[in-house]
């Protein structure tokens, strides 16, 4: 007769992973400037909770982050820490995109946009670190674009434009971002309001193509930029959409006009600035325009097709609920 013993089943139990097993990558901007000895904080918040040796590797003027963010998937690591500006994070979500591995922030930039639209302190290096070592993992949407028809397509993960926009970041004084920060985009902004529009072709989600006059297209994956103000109403990091706004300025008051409308989170019939939401877009200018992705100017191009990949990347982040309107679902 079989004993009790050899009868019942061994409990099972519910392995964690070890976090001496668990390693982080700072990839490193070194050209961003900071008063903080950002590899001693990494290491130290690293072994404090248990994880190996982080690795490090620094961006370079040939390699903004691509190289060194596929060195760090080749070395299996846990979480890849982008140490740097939106430009910065852009060029490591590029290759993390898909492959399942965590994107930590740590904001050195004069924008920080997505850091700020994900509550991640731009001024405390040493929170932004444990958010991405023990925050919370969201998967966010991911925007590819094919500028000109290249057959390689870039991804931007907060806004990226054609026109007026683009031109206001290709011409931005990096000695005046050093000195006053965000300001020195309205600087930019302010030389550059003086031009024409251009004859420019839209076609959203694969429609008939809609001929506009405008100075400015943008595409957008969150709604906020410096200062909280919303200039894409209703974008969601993880609703896999696309918002699409065009600026069209009439008249030697139609700046004013573009300003009021984004003030009144794009309510009203001025056709100075409209919006549209979409899985696909296509933009193109009959006249060569200056191009952005995430605050990075690429030159002119007159061609921008988009396309969004939904969650298709992992993010760490602080806990705590969420800005409704910036995530779908808010609750951490």
């Amino acid at each position: 007769m079989a004993s009790l013993q050899d009868t019942e089943s061994e409990p099972q139990v519910e392995t964690q992973p070890d976090a001496r097993t668990r390693r982080a990558a700072l990839i490193l901007n070194p050209v961003k400037p900071t008063e903080e000895d950002i590899r001693a904080i990494v290491t130290e918040l690293s072994l404090e909770q248990g994880w190996q040796e982080p690795l490090f590797l620094e961006t370079s003027k040939d390699d903004p982050g691509h190289g060194q963010t596929q060195k760090a998937l080749k070395a299996g690591v846990d979480v890849v820490i982008a140490a740097g500006g939106d430009g910065t994070v852009r060029c490591v979500a590029e290759e993390l995109a898909g492959t399942g591995t965590a994107l930590g922030l740590l904001p050195l930039g004069t924008g920080n946009l997505l850091a700020r639209n994900l509550d991640i302190d731009v001024d405390d290096p040493r929170g932004a670190v444990e958010a991405a070592l023990g925050g919370t993992e969201r998967l966010i949407d991911v925007v590819h674009v094919n500028v000109d028809r290249a057959q390689d397509a870039h991804v931007f993960l907060v806004m990226a434009g054609l026109g007026f926009d683009a031109s206001v970041m290709a011409d931005t004084r990096d000695d005046l971002k050093d000195k006053v920060g965000w300001l020195a985009y309205v600087d930019a902004g302010i030389r550059n309001l003086p031009g024409k529009p251009a004859k420019v072709h839209l076609s959203i989600d694969g429609g008939k193509r809609v001929t506009r006059r405008l100075r400015s297209v943008m595409g957008g994956n969150c709604g906020k930029i410096m200062g909280g103000l919303e200039i894409f109403p209703g974008a969601r990091l993880n609703d896999g959409l696309l918002d699409i706004m065009t600026i069209a300025p009439s008249g030697k008051l139609g700046w004013f006009a573009v300003v009021a409308k984004l003030l009144a989170r794009g309510k009203g019939k001025d056709p100075s600035v409209e919006y549209y939401q979409c899985k696909t877009a296509e933009v193109e200018s009959d006249t060569p325009l200056e191009i952005e992705l995430d605050g990075d100017a690429l030159g002119e191009g007159t061609h921008m097709a988009f396309r969004v990949e939904p969650n298709s990347l992992k993010v760490r982040m602080p806990y705590g609920r969420k800005d409704p309107a910036i995530l779908t679902d808010p609750e951490p």
